[in-house]
C-alpha cells in the first residue's frame, strides 16, 4: 500500500517518511524544493534501509499528479505542501491564498479522478480565534477570525475539505491542527532547516547556540504568564509524525471528516525552552528582551484528548527530549542540509 506525501521533503514531511516506512507502507513524495532540500529524502532512505518514490514537482501540476496517480497503486494521500511561514503571508497575501488554495483543489481533484478516498491535511492551530479560552478544544474553540493570511488559508482549506466531504460519503478526510512542532530526529540525521532567519523559537535558539546567531530576542517578558514570557504548547516532532501514522490508520477505516489537535497539553515558556536548551547543549543562550510583537497571544495550548479517545495518539517525549534532538541535529549539522 503506498502512501503519497506531498511535500513530503520538509521538517514534518520527512519525519512522516520514517515513521511510515518503518511502519511497512511505501512511500511516494512530491516535493517542489522550494523550502526544503532532497538531501533530507537521503537522510530518510538511510535511517530506514528502505527506499521512496520521489517526484520533484509542485503539487499544482495537474499533469504529473496524473502521472503519480497512474504509476503507483495510492490508497491515502498526506498533504503537507504548502507556503508557511506568518509573517511573510502578511507581505504576501496574494501568493498565499493562491498557492495554498490551488494546490489542495488540484489535488483533491486527482484523487477524485483516480478513486482516491483518503486523505490526511496538515492544518494548523492558528485556525482557532485569539478570543477563545484554554486549552483549545475541537469541537467547543470557535475557528475563524484569523490572524494573518497563513491562518486563513489553513482555515479556508478546512472548510473547503469538510464541504467536499460533506457532499461525497465515500472519502475519508482527517485534519491535523499542529501546535508547535520541534525537536529532530534522535539519529540527528533529519531535522529543522529553515531558510534565512528562523521564524520559529527552537530553531533560532538552536542556531544561536551554534553560533549561527548571536542571540535571541524575547518578545515581552511581562505577559500574565509565571515568568511573563509567552505561553506555547510544543510537540516533538517525531510525536507528530507518530500522529500522522494514526491519522493515515483512521482514515483508512472511517468515512467523513473529522479534526484533530496534535499538541501535548502541557504548555511551556519561551524562557522554561531556554533554559532546557541551556542544559542540552551545555552552554547559556544568550538573549535580550525586545517589545511585544502584535498579534502575540499570551498563552495558547491544545486539549489532546480527542485524539488520545479517537485515533489512540499519545505523545512520548518531553520537553527534554525535544532540546536533546533538536541540538544533536543541530551541532552535527551546523549548516543544516547545505553542507
Amino acid at each position: 500500500m503506498s502512501i503519497l506525501i506531498t511535500g513530503g521533503a520538509g521538517f514534518i514531511g520527512s519525519h512522516t517518511c520514517v515513521e511510515l516506512l518503518q511502519a511497512g507502507y511505501e512511500v511516494v513524495v512530491i516535493d517542489n524544493l522550494s523550502n526544503s532540500h532532497e538531501a533530507s529524502l537521503d537522510r530518510v532512505r538511510q535511517i530506514t534501509g528502505r527506499d521512496l518514490r520521489f517526484y520533484k514537482a509542485d503539487v499544482r501540476d495537474e499533469a504529473m499528479l496524473g502521472r503519480i496517480f497512474t504509476e503507483n497503486h495510492i490508497e491515502c494521500v498526506i498533504h503537507f505542501a504548502g507556503l508557511k511561514a506568518v509573517g511573510e503571508s502578511v507581505r504576501m497575501p496574494l501568493e498565499y491564498y493562491e498557492n495554498n488554495l490551488n494546490t489542495t483543489l488540484t489535488l483533491v481533484r486527482a484523487m477524485r479522478a483516480f478513486s482516491v478516498k483518503a486523505l490526511v491535511f496538515s492544518s494548523s492551530a492558528t485556525v482557532y480565534s485569539s478570543t477563545n479560552a484554554m486549552p483549545l478544544t475541537e469541537d467547543v474553540s470557535r475557528t475563524g477570525d484569523c490572524s494573518n493570511p497563513y491562518g486563513w488559508t489553513k482555515y479556508m482549506q478546512e472548510v473547503m475539505l469538510q464541504d467536499i466531504a460533506r457532499a461525497d460519503e465515500s472519502l475519508s478526510f482527517v485534519l491535523l491542527r499542529y501546535f508547535n512542532p520541534v525537536g529532530a530526529h534522535q539519529s540527528g540525521l533529519i531535522g529543522e532547516d529553515p531558510q534565512g532567519i528562523p521564524n520559529n523559537l527552537m530553531p533560532y535558539i538552536s542556531q544561536v547556540a551554534v553560533g549561527r546567531l548571536e542571540r535571541l530576542s524575547v518578545f515581552g517578558d511581562d505577559y500574565p504568564t509565571p515568568d511573563g514570557t509567552g505561553v506555547r504548547d510544543y510537540i516533538h516532532v517525531v510525536d507528530l509524525a507518530r500522529g500522522h501514522l494514526k491519522a493515515v490508520e483512521y482514515a483508512l477505516g472511517h468515512r467523513g471528516c473529522e479534526v484533530f489537535n496534535l499538541g501535548t497539553g502541557r504548555p511551556c515558556s519561551v524562557l522554561e525552552m531556554v533554559r532546557a536548551f541551556s542544559e542540552a547543549c551545555g552552554k547559556q543562550i544568550p538573549y535580550v528582551i525586545a517589545p511585544r510583537r502584535p498579534g502575540d497571544l499570551p498563552v495558547v495550548y491544545s486539549n489532546p484528548d480527542k485524539a488520545r479517545r479517537m485515533l489512540g495518539f499519545e505523545t512520548q517525549k518531553d520537553l527534554k527530549d525535544m532540546c536533546a534532538d533538536c541540538w544533536r541535529w543541530q551541532s552535527l549539522n551546523p549548516r543544516g542540509f547545505s553542507e
